[in-house]
């Protein structure tokens, strides 16, 4: 049977682990935590092909413990407790036993917290790993219980040093020393995606030094690290939108294209780009909603990748644009005002009165009709009898709210000499 070169070179000592020095230098956590002779449950968290797999072997072996893997997909809790029952039990097993969870967010509610009695007990030792942000992966109760460690994708220096690793047990790779940084790059930080390549580039004909160029030929880019519908997708739209609302438009083309390259619906972006019109620029620059509402407009219209220039031109413009949160932030004023004095009438002054009885008892006496005055404006009170005036929209001086804000000056003046 043919052993991937991912596993055949998976590292035997904490040493060998390759970029994840805060973690097993001599001074980091798991290297800490070994000579303390203590084990402790952990989680470990990081993109595919960072190591996780191996420390939690090496993390296991430190403590010469009873190594048991589980596997969302096969085991469920009557295993979970099966196997604890065995480890109690039988003589050949010591009371204490390490589980590692691979994948451990794929686990439901009902698994996790089976492991909750025995990891606080002390009788198991739990390793899980998992590529989920695990505030939103695990229940609470279970992940209060586990020490996090975050695992980083590798460097490119990194990947370097385990090729030097495969060249020194197998050879020189037939590629030139371009084409090494290049087979590191399109690793992507994966170092098992990077084994998989090096497996590809047995396909070169004997005696053959390829160089950049020819190198694709024979392997592929690892796809990007992105999904949809978990913590990617909230990380880089989140990422695209700051960098928007931090005027960089050039960081922004960069988040685009990354959650483009990734896969992501363009619709999504487009609408979180308006969005981004209204709460970042609002009236600063009113032109921001209708460039972006056109430039989604055309995106329908072209499709992919033609569309995809259009986003990017409103997002420069976005990122460009004055910006002013007073839209945002008089909106949520109201907003919450709204919802608490939501039995509160109109003043009797400004409803019609089409009935005699609604005239007896007052509606629209008194209302003065802004048109027939000779600012055009009458300074009447248009919130509930009893409520003071509420001032939530405050612009800003900035862009076209410079002249609004004149405006509101205006009216205030206005307002104070009619009363």
């Amino acid at each position: 049977m043919h052993t991937p070169l991912a596993d055949r070179l998976r590292p035997s000592s904490l040493e060998e682990i390759a970029g994840q020095d805060h973690l097993v230098g001599s001074t980091g956590w798991v290297t800490r935590a070994i000579k303390g002779g203590r084990p402790l449950s952990i989680l470990l968290w990081g993109p595919p092909g960072c190591g996780k797999t191996t420390l939690a072997r090496l993390y296991a072996k430190a403590f010469d413990l009873p190594f048991v893997t589980f596997s969302a997909v096969f085991n469920g809790v009557a295993d979970l407790k099966k196997l604890m029952k065995e480890a109690q039990e039988t003589p050949l097993f010591r009371r204490q036993i390490m589980i590692f969870v691979d994948e451990i967010h794929r686990f439901n509610r009902a698994q996790q917290d089976a492991f909750l009695p025995f990891v606080e007990d002390g009788s198991l030792i739990l390793v899980g790993a998992t590529t989920e942000n695990p505030s939103f992966a695990l229940v609470s109760a279970l992940l209060s219980r586990l020490r996090v460690l975050v695992l980083h994708p590798l460097s490119e220096e990194a990947l370097l040093s385990l090729v030097e690793r495969y060249e020194a047990a197998s050879g020189p790779l037939p590629i030139t020393p371009a084409a090494k940084e290049a087979l590191a790059s399109l690793s992507a930080g994966d170092a098992r995606h990077l084994f998989n390549m090096i497996e590809s580039l047995s396909l070169v004909p004997q005696d053959t030094i390829i160089d950049t160029p020819e190198l694709l030929q024979f392997v592929q880019k690892r796809p990007a690290h992105y999904d949809k519908a978990d913590d990617g997708h909230y990380n880089l739209i989140s990422a695209l939108h700051k960098a928007v609302r931090g005027s960089d438009p050039d960081a922004a083309l960069y988040w685009l294209c990354r959650m483009l390259e990734g896969g992501e619906d363009p619709q999504f972006i487009a609408r979180r780009m308006v969005r981004m019109a209204s709460e970042d620029v609002g009236l600063a620059d009113p032109q921001a909603l209708e460039l972006t509402l056109n430039a989604w407009r055309a995106y329908d219209q072209l499709g992919s990748p033609e569309g995809e220039l259009a986003l990017a031109q409103a997002l420069i413009y976005l990122a460009l644009a004055p910006k002013s949160n007073a839209l945002y932030t008089a909106y949520g004023q109201a907003r919450e005002l709204a919802s608490k004095t939501s039995s509160e009438a109109p003043p009797k002054i400004i409803l019609n009165a089409p009935t005699k009885l609604m005239k007896n008892l007052g509606y629209g006496k008194g209302y003065i009709y802004d048109h027939d005055t000779k600012a055009g404006f009458s300074g009447q009170n248009y919130f509930p009898d009893g409520m003071e005036r509420q001032e939530f929209y405050q612009p800003v001086e900035r862009g076209f709210e410079r002249d609004l804000k004149k405006r509101m000056d205006y009216f205030a003046k206005l307002r104070n000499l009619s009363q």
